[in-house]
């Protein structure tokens, strides 16, 4: 045998001792997330229900679901420790911003309209009337009566071979 014909295994071999050294570290690291879990820590379990920490054994851990709600689950079962603003904003939908006040974003976009000068020509102008979005008839509009006419002529339909106004 010839040294050509060896290193195909050799490089198998190499790839699974990584693969497998790799997945090593990751049970090692979950191990210690899990060891690490205390009371009071919100966590998700690998079918992913969340729930806080109420209480830890050596293989089990007592989980509070909810009001009334106590889980036993192994400690094999916890798939993520979660840090409290993670937990909160996925569970109770709040939002710890460290920013200031400033740079969040509006819901709407009426303080972007808004402008500090309300005594503004525009701004006394905007007040007055209210804007109209309905439709209008072409009398009230100001258009050529031709033209409404062809407008109205186009929305009716089309007549047929053979369609006839006879009753």
């Amino acid at each position: 045998m010839n040294a050509f014909t060896l290193l195909p295994f050799i490089v198998l071999i190499a790839a699974m001792f990584l693969m497998t050294r790799s997945a090593k570290k990751k049970q090692q690291q979950a191990a210690t997330m899990r060891n690490e879990m205390q009371p009071g820590s919100g966590v998700r379990t690998i079918g992913g229900m969340y729930a806080t920490v109420k209480e830890v054994n050596e293989d089990t851990v007592l989980l509070d679901a909810g009001p009334g709600v106590e889980l036993l689950f192994a400690k094999n079962a916890i798939g993520a420790v979660l840090t409290d603003d993670e937990y909160n904003r996925i569970v109770h939908g709040i939002e710890h911003d460290l920013k200031s006040d400033a740079d969040i974003v509006p819901d709407d976009a009426s303080s972007l309209t808004e402008t500090d000068e309300s005594d503004s020509p525009a701004a006394a102008a905007s007040d007055d009337k209210a804007v109209d979005l309905g439709k209008k008839d072409a009398d009230e509009d100001g258009t050529d009566p031709a033209v409404a006419a062809e407008a109205k002529a186009e929305d009716e339909p089309k007549k047929t071979d053979g369609d006839t106004d006879a009753k």
